[in-house]
């Protein structure tokens, strides 16, 4: 097997995307919106329309990433862009139960080294020693791809 064969992929489907865009957008709109029709004192007016306006562009990153995947080889998990999320020798574990820290249908890799603090929204976070991976992602192939990881790490 080449380093370079896919093992498995992970995308978010349309309907979820549009579920997570609207939401976010909607709180947004929302926030701008109270701040202008139901103006409170001027101070607070400021900070809705500052907290909308970067709810709005958080919607607006969301939909933007949330067209990439993750791609899982035998020697990394990267995203379609081909930013590398971490090796698999630098995984020391995978936490994807109820009470694991994690997105929303996904899991969290536990690292051996800290890496590089990033964040792809509805897709994946990476901080220190934490990678979290989910959000809009589907549960089975979140679990699948657990699962792959998880027999990869468990042999070496």
């Amino acid at each position: 097997m080449s380093d370079d064969t896919v093992i498995t992929t992970l995308q978010a489907s349309a309907p979820r995307r549009l579920f997570a865009y609207g939401a976010v957008f909607a709180l947004g709109a929302l926030l701008v919106l109270l701040a202008f029709f139901q103006p409170p004192a001027f101070g607070w007016q400021l900070f809705l329309i500052a907290l909308g306006a970067a709810t709005l562009v958080l919607a607006e990153r969301l939909r933007r990433s949330s067209r990439l995947g993750l791609i899982l080889t035998e020697t990394d998990l990267r995203d379609t862009s081909g930013v590398v999320l971490t090796t698999l020798d630098n995984v020391k574990g995978v936490d994807r139960g109820a009470l694991a820290f994690k997105p929303s249908n996904g899991f969290v890799l536990r690292l051996k080294t800290p890496q590089e603090r990033s964040w792809v929204p509805g897709l994946w976070w990476r901080y220190s020693k934490r990678i979290g991976v989910g959000g809009v992602t589907p549960s089975g192939a979140s679990k699948f791809m657990a699962e792959q990881i998880a027999m990869r790490i468990d042999n070496d």
